[in-house]
C-alpha cells in the first residue's frame, strides 16, 4: 500500500476546497469536499486561529486519515483571553485574567504537545506560558497561582477536567480586562507625566544624567526612549537627515544659496 501525504495551515473550522488544500488533494482523486467537511468538524474548536492539518490518503482505495494539530498555547491562551496580542513587558503589565477552567482546556487541547506526564503537569506548563505573556490566572499573578496549583487547590477541577464556564464568569472576565486595560492606560500617563517634569527640570544636563534619573524613577526603558532627545552628533546627524519646511534638505538650502551669490 502507498500512500500519499498533504499537509497544510487552514483556520479553524473554514477550511475550504480553495488553495491550500485544493490544488493539493485534486491530483490525488479524492472527495475533496468530504475531506474538507471533515476538517472543519475537528478544527471547529480553533475558530480564528490557523491550525496544522495533516492528510494521508492511500493511492489504490483513495481512503483519508486525517490528523488535526493544534495552535501554539500562545494562541489558544490570547482567544480564551479574547486577546488581540499579550503584554510587551510581562514583568509590569498585566492585560487579562483567565480562570483555571480555560487554564485545563487548553492543557488538554495540547496534550500531545507539552512535556508533563499527568494533566497537572500541563496545567503547570501553560500557566507558566501565561506568566510570559502578561496575563493573570485567578486574578493573581501567574507565579502564584503555580504555588496554589503545587498547593493542590485545584486539584478537584483538574481531576474532574473541568473546562466550562458560565455566562457570569465569561462576563466578569471581560470586566476584568477592561479594568487592567484603563489601569495600564492610567499608569502609562502617569509615567509620561513624571517624565516629561525631570526632562523640563532638567534641561541642559547630559542625556546620560537625564537617562539616570528617570531610570530611578521608574520610567519604562522604551519612553525613556521616546521621550529623552538624541544629543551631540547623533541629534546633529538626526537633523541635517531632516527635510527643512519647505521639503528640501538642509544642504540642498545651502546650495541653493551659494547659486544665487553666484548669479
Amino acid at each position: 500500500m502507498s500512500t500519499q501525504t498533504v499537509q497544510a495551515l487552514v483556520e479553524g473550522g473554514k477550511a475550504t476546497a480553495a488553495p491550500p488544500l485544493g490544488p493539493q488533494l485534486g491530483p490525488l482523486g479524492v472527495n475533496i469536499g468530504q475531506i474538507v467537511a471533515e476538517i472543519n468538524k475537528k478544527t471547529i474548536a480553533f475558530n480564528g486561529m490557523q491550525v496544522p492539518v495533516k492528510i494521508k490518503v492511500d493511492s489504490d482505495t483513495k481512503a483519508f486519515e486525517i490528523s488535526i494539530g493544534t495552535p501554539p498555547a500562545s494562541g489558544l491562551i490570547k482567544k480564551e483571553a479574547n486577546l488581540e496580542k499579550a503584554s510587551g513587558k510581562a514583568k509590569h503589565e498585566m492585560v487579562a485574567d483567565i480562570l483555571i477552567e480555560q487554564v485545563i482546556k487548553i492543557a488538554k487541547m495540547k496534550e500531545s504537545a507539552t512535556l508533563g506526564k499527568s494533566l497537572k503537569e500541563k496545567v503547570r506548563e501553560i500557566i507558566g506560558t501565561c506568566q510570559s505573556m502578561g496575563i493573570l490566572v485567578e486574578g493573581k499573578p501567574a507565579k502564584e497561582t503555580l504555588r496554589d496549583v503545587a498547593a493542590g487547590k485545584f486539584d478537584e477541577e483538574i481531576r474532574l477536567e473541568k473546562t466550562e464556564l458560565t455566562a457570569e464568569e465569561l462576563a466578569k472576565l471581560e470586566e476584568e480586562k477592561k479594568r487592567l486595560a484603563e489601569e495600564l492606560a492610567k499608569r502609562r500617563a502617569e509615567f509620561e507625566k513624571i517624565a516629561k517634569g525631570i526632562i523640563a527640570q532638567m534641561a541642559g544636563k547630559a542625556r546620560g544624567e537625564i537617562k539616570a534619573k528617570l531610570t530611578a524613577a521608574g520610567i519604562p526603558d522604551e519612553m525613556i526612549k521616546e521621550l529623552l532627545p538624541i544629543e551631540g552628533a547623533a541629534a546633529a546627524a538626526a537633523a541635517e537627515a531632516k527635510p527643512a519646511a519647505g521639503g528640501a534638505p538642509a544642504e540642498a538650502k545651502k546650495e541653493s544659496k551659494k547659486e544665487e551669490k553666484k548669479r
